[in-house]
């Protein structure tokens, strides 16, 4: 029996096919999902809703004006670095370097600043030097298909002694810092910080929703080998994600050394799982595919008030520990709970 050699032509429509089939996999966010999750992020205003009002009622001094003030002005770094850690969830991915990218991108600031660098080149050094951090995981994520975990774990660790090898184990401090309106500024009635991580939502609500690379991030932790298949640069996508969180901790890094006005190697330490609470609160699944910025600064916010309000009540600090660590396990509870209604 004689086997039929296949044409070019069959080839191409085989290929054409599943290439159609891919496309409506990894473009698949069906109007329940879009609602689902809508309905997600106003459960999550009413929670820090209801989490406001409570701590009204029990922390004192909470609802006054310079209190809201300094809960967003402490939010902030914290909202900054979830944004970065958003765009690399909803790949899939993780990225549990953050808080240490967030101390070397603060010490090389603070680093030159201390050697009379002028403040722009001390902030754009910063920026930098975050990029460079998320790149490199990137590199190794998407170029060497290492785990995303193992990878950032590394990092988390290197990255560290980055920072004290710059600093040699002590704070380096500049009362007159020249970035330091960054951490300590008003623009009107708002610190800067505030306004800086409204600007990055701005940014990120934008390049997630309305742009082709947002939604090749969706189509990518939908479902990666379908996106690889409608001809999804799946590499280049990855790489500029870690990027993007790297310029993230830059920013952040930048932030907080104006904060305190000095280069800390001990600064952001925990900071990675904030930021991976502030987002799995929001609503992004860890599994990716499904998520929404808007819902990580809610996220952020939530955590940011529970801090404030447990200091403003006089909470020990090893019992804002546990709670602390609480809301993370609650997080991720939520997320697994989200992910079994979803299959449903």
């Amino acid at each position: 029996m004689e086997l039929k050699k296949p044409t070019d032509e069959s080839v191409n429509e085989t290929a054409t096919s599943q290439e159609q089939a891919a496309a409506a996999a990894a473009a698949q966010v069906t109007v329940r999902q879009r609602v689902y999750l809508l309905w997600q992020e106003l459960g999550m205003v009413a929670i820090l809703v209801l989490l406001c009002i409570f701590m009204a009622l029990f922390a004192p001094y909470f609802l006054t004006f310079s209190n809201l003030v300094n809960v967003a002005q402490q939010s902030s770094i914290n909202a900054i670095l979830a944004a970065g850690m958003t765009f690399v969830i909803l790949t899939g991915g993780i990225d549990l370097s953050v808080g240490s990218g967030l101390a070397v991108a603060g010490v090389a600031a603070v680093w030159l600043a201390y050697r009379g660098v002028p403040g722009i080149i001390d902030v754009l050094a910063g920026l930098v030097i975050g990029c460079l951090c998320g790149w490199l995981n990137g590199v190794l994520i998407a170029k060497f298909k290492l785990l995303p975990f193992i990878v950032t774990l590394g990092a988390l660790t290197y990255l560290r002694g980055v920072a004290y090898l710059f600093t040699g184990a002590y704070p380096i401090v500049v009362p007159n810092l020249s970035f330091g309106f960054l951490g300590n500024g008003f623009v009107g009635p708002l610190p800067w910080p505030v306004v800086i991580a409204l600007l990055v939502y701005i940014v990120g609500y934008i390049v997630l929703n309305r742009t082709t690379f947002g939604r090749r991030v969706y189509a990518i932790g939908g479902n990666e080998q379908a996106a690889r298949l409608t001809g999804i640069n799946v590499d280049r996508i990855l790489l500029l994600i870690y990027t993007i969180s790297g310029l993230c901790m830059g920013i952040a890094g930048v932030i907080y050394a104006a904060r305190l006005l000095s280069a800390q190697p001990t600064g952001g330490q925990s900071y990675e799982l904030y930021a991976i609470a502030a987002v799995i609160l929001g609503g992004t699944s860890f599994t990716g595919g499904v998520g929404s910025i808007v819902g990580t600064l809610i996220g952020a916010l939530i955590i940011g008030v529970l801090n404030n309000g447990l200091v403003l009540m006089n909470v020990p600090f090893f019992y804002q520990l546990i709670i602390q660590g609480a809301v993370i396990i609650i997080a991720v509870l939520l997320d697994q709970l989200r992910t079994r209604a979803a299959a449903r």
